[in-house]
């Protein structure tokens, strides 16, 4: 089983996280938070695995050699490269914690950035201060059990004048920005063949692109907003014949692109 992993906060936790300081033989003192839930929750002993990262690529393997002390070994230290190609999800703000479900999954799946959305037809509402920290928690909570190096970078709440800026952005950089909408009359396999000539120009210019999924909330996104975004460059398309929830749309978008992007070999 892989060893469990764990995020600091270089801007909080006293812990040195540059990967060219660190090495092997390093014995490092865990931030309080980590070393209750890895004594206490998980019962970590000498000699047990766990992982350390920043949520920005690091990953360090450490080994625990005093658990009461919380002092861990350095094993291991490196960097994994970011993805030439990010995955972003635009989730509007569904009642019931259906947009944090959705969150949590796309987290697991691999999502690279999360961008909260008050759509039009959003009843649940964005309370500044509060909602952040809340899906920031989601996003921690999600990154440390998919044992990711990456915690998503979780963007300011959007409305949907704003998300038809990030529509014209996407066009202006080279970006795609797919919209699910039941009623669209494209299909996924438009939507894969436009992520593969996505995929041949970031092989060709090294340059980053995004794929953005824009996901509605319960009562689905309005024929005002559909409109909005097509005209400002985005792909309408439908994900199938079945009606998915506001939880379920997103993720489900996002494993058919992990897919199409190689990263489930």
């Amino acid at each position: 089983m892989t060893d469990a992993l764990f995020l600091l906060d270089p801007t909080v936790d006293d812990v040195p996280v540059n990967s060219d300081e660190l090495h092997a033989g390093w014995k490092l003192t865990l931030p309080a938070h980590i070393k209750r839930h890895a004594v206490q929750a998980m019962r970590l002993k000498p000699g047990d695995g766990l992982q350390l990262s920043d949520g920005n690529g690091l990953r360090i393997h450490a080994v625990m050699a005093d658990p009461e002390a919380g002092l861990a070994e350095v094993d291991e230290v490196w960097r994994e490269p970011e993805p030439v190609t990010r995955l972003a999800l635009i989730q509007a703000l569904a009642k019931t914690g259906h947009d944090e479900q959705a969150i949590d999954m796309a987290t697991q799946i691999g999502v690279d950035q999360v961008v909260p959305w008050q759509a039009d037809r959003s009843i649940a509402k964005w309370k500044a201060g509060r909602s952040d920290k809340k899906w920031s928690a989601v996003l921690t909570a999600a990154t440390e059990q998919s044992r990711r190096a990456f915690k998503p970078q979780l963007e300011e709440c959007v409305s949907s004048k704003q998300v038809v800026a990030i529509c014209r952005r996407a066009c202006v950089h080279g970006d795609l920005v797919v919209v699910l909408h039941q009623d669209a009359t494209d299909t996924w396999s438009g939507v894969e063949a436009k992520v593969a000539q996505l995929m041949e120009r970031s092989l060709a210019d090294g340059k980053p692109r995004t794929v953005n999924v824009v996901v509605g909330p319960e009562g689905g996104i309005s024929e005002q907003e559909v409109e909005a975004f097509t005209q400002a460059g985005a792909v309408s398309c439908v994900l199938g014949s079945n009606i998915l929830r506001a939880a379920t749309a997103g993720p489900v978008a996002l494993s058919l692109l992990s897919r199409a992007l190689g990263r489930y070999e």
